[in-house]
């Protein structure tokens, strides 16, 4: 089906017209701006299921839990920060349902228990997070989201079981990834986010600061080797998803960057911070100890929620 735009250009498709709604929120730290057609592996998904008259299936790795760090987050339970990313994914797929009727679904592949061990947040704290999630999606009537974890995959097994599973069957080796720290620039600014990321996340620690930071790249190879895992797992599962990725991405990978927020910088994460809403009722991202110096608390079903600046 094509669709006809402005006057004097070629008609879009109706994938080409999908991907403009995504290409706003692209996350990537690249700086020119980008059309549609210099996404071809995004495309090419997208109208097989154009052309089947099928739902749109985008699948999105993240949500896995909430930073440790009180500096950071509110709790363990997700807050305003994940409610407002939900809905703007649902809102995302609704506005996608205009071009093409049969819509679209975002599966959120919560991988908290993927890397728990690694980022050193406990398994219930985790199914806890994960359950929120579903709860938050259910009561907010978000119809065009979906939940899909470990559990889905090996149900009860015990949460180190599951991990080894997924690591043994589908993790890269060490070595491979190294090798692509070396060579690859965004492998590498991945693998320094992660550093940094653990780095931040560790409230208690004996050692000297740079042993905590060696300790935090052993990890970091760790957690990138489980989410590539993942990533595997996923495809397995949803072979013929349109893949997207919290992560900046460059124009053209095969997985697409989203900024769920705004935040400033490419890299925070509602599972990262706190969500503060401006005076004009725009809300933005940031870490705890920031939103508690701009902003009042405001609590909603009895827990901390956000932050309003004053």
């Amino acid at each position: 089906m094509l669709l006809t735009t402005a006057p004097g250009t070629l008609p879009q498709s109706t994938g080409a017209q999908i991907l403009n709604l995504l290409l706003p929120h692209h996350r990537t730290t690249d700086q020119a701006h980008a059309t549609a057609d210099a996404f071809p592996h995004q495309l090419r998904r997208i109208d097989d299921f154009v052309r089947e008259a099928a739902p749109v299936v985008l699948t999105l790795p993240g949500f896995p839990c909430k930073s440790p760090n009180p500096a950071k987050t509110l709790g363990h339970l997700p807050d305003m920060g994940e409610r407002l990313s939900l809905t703007f994914l649902d809102t995302l797929c609704a506005e996608i349902e205009k071009i093409h009727p049969p819509g679209a679904q975002v599966v959120i592949c919560s991988d908290g228990h993927v890397f728990g061990d690694l980022i050193r947040v406990p398994d219930e704290r985790i199914d806890a997070y994960a359950d929120e999630l579903r709860a938050q999606i259910r009561e907010s009537g978000l119809r065009r989201l979906t939940v899909f974890d470990l559990r889905d995959v090996l149900g009860d097994l015990p949460h180190d079981r599951k991990r080894a599973h997924v690591h043994d069957h589908y993790a890269p080796t060490l070595d491979a990834l190294r090798a692509e720290v070396r060579t690859d620039a965004p492998t590498l600014a991945l693998y320094r986010g992660i550093t940094r990321f653990l780095v931040e996340d560790t409230a208690e620690f004996p050692g000297t600061r740079s042993a905590l930071q060696r300790e935090c790249r052993r990890r970091a190879y760790g957690v990138i080797q489980r989410s590539r895992a993942w990533g595997r797992l996923i495809a397995d599962h949803h072979p013929r998803a349109v893949r997207l990725s919290i992560h900046p991405q460059p124009v053209g990978a095969a997985k697409f960057g989203i900024r769920l927020l705004d935040a400033p910088d490419v890299w925070t994460t509602p599972w990262h911070s706190v969500a503060l809403r401006e005076t004009d009722g725009r809300w933005t991202l940031m870490p705890h100890a920031r939103a508690r110096r701009l902003g009042r608390l405001v609590h909603r079903d009895g827990r901390p929620s956000h932050y309003e600046r004053e």
